[in-house]
């Protein structure tokens, strides 16, 4: 295979994660706690649904579902959704507010090597990252695996050293964008082919067989699978949770190369040209359209 072929069967190095759509059953509490708790701020509203996020770029759809349910906890789905800071202190205050607004919705924290994360679950349990890359000059490779790790990251002591009065008084003016989104699926080895195989990922991490990390141009990981609460699982049904996933690419020609190779793969799609829509192997919901 000639590099130019090689290249043509992976997704650009510069794709970015886009707005996360989640099913929701409540839309005034989730609104309320994706403003008030992580600090996003109303964007757009259409169709009902509620686009939020900062400085005009929108980060989270929330489309109400009455008559849905949640799912249950061994299905595929939504594992969490992880919001990137620019900066430790901008990190420090959504912390702070998602902490302060329901303190039980804290999860974790781990320093991971190449990043520093905190956990959280929104009420109707819909998993969310909030977290701050090292500098890519820190980060350590293996071949092609990034190390990572899951090292004690002590939440208060983290407030401690990082919140400003600044930063949460700027919470609103401060940049976030979707970093990765990790996915809840019945087995890795599907996940693998699938999102490596046929996507165009490259695989950058592992997890003893239970977890499965990916990227474009060697991030740490852009979309991420576990089967910690699903292995085994089925498709997915309709449930409150994770509607739809967005990766954004540079031009219709990236998604045209796609389209092609879910084509030759006999993977479901529907193509407009400037963007292209279908399911993994678990129905979770995949759109990728020009940036």
């Amino acid at each position: 295979m000639t590099a130019q072929a090689a290249s043509q069967d992976l997704l650009p190095a510069d794709l970015a994660m886009g707005t996360v759509m989640l099913k929701v059953g409540d839309m005034e509490v989730m609104t309320d706690y994706y403003q008030r708790a992580l600090g996003l701020e109303v964007i757009a509203e259409q169709d009902g649904g509620i686009y939020l996020g900062r400085l005009q770029k929108p980060l989270v759809h929330l489309a109400p579902a009455p008559g849905l349910n949640l799912p249950g906890r061994g299905e595929a789905g939504l594992f969490h959704t992880a919001l990137l800071f620019e900066n430790q202190a901008d990190l420090a205050a959504t912390i702070a507010t998602a902490a302060r607004f329901e303190p039980r919705s804290f999860t974790g924290s781990a320093d991971h090597l190449v990043s520093e994360a905190f956990y959280f679950n929104d009420p109707e349990g819909n998993g969310i990252e909030l977290y701050w890359d090292r500098p890519r000059s820190n980060w350590s490779w293996n071949g092609t695996d990034v190390v990572m790790d899951s090292l004690a990251l002590p939440p208060q002591r983290y407030l401690e050293q990082h919140l400003t009065e600044n930063s949460l008084e700027r919470q609103l003016g401060s940049v976030a964008g979707v970093g990765h989104v990790h996915l809840q699926v019945g087995d890795v080895q599907t996940a693998r082919d699938f999102y490596v195989g046929t996507l165009g990922f490259e695989k950058t991490a592992g997890w003893h067989g239970q977890a499965l990390f990916v990227s474009a141009g060697r991030y740490h990981h852009h979309m991420a699978m576990n089967v910690w609460n699903s292995r085994g699982a089925g498709p997915r049904k309709d449930t409150l949770g994770l509607g739809e996933v967005l990766i954004e690419v540079p031009s219709g020609d990236d998604v045209g190369s796609l389209a092609d190779r879910l084509k030759v793969a006999g993977v479901a799609a529907h193509h407009t040209g400037a963007e292209l829509r279908f399911e993994d192997p678990w129905r979770n919901r995949i759109r990728v359209a020009v940036r």
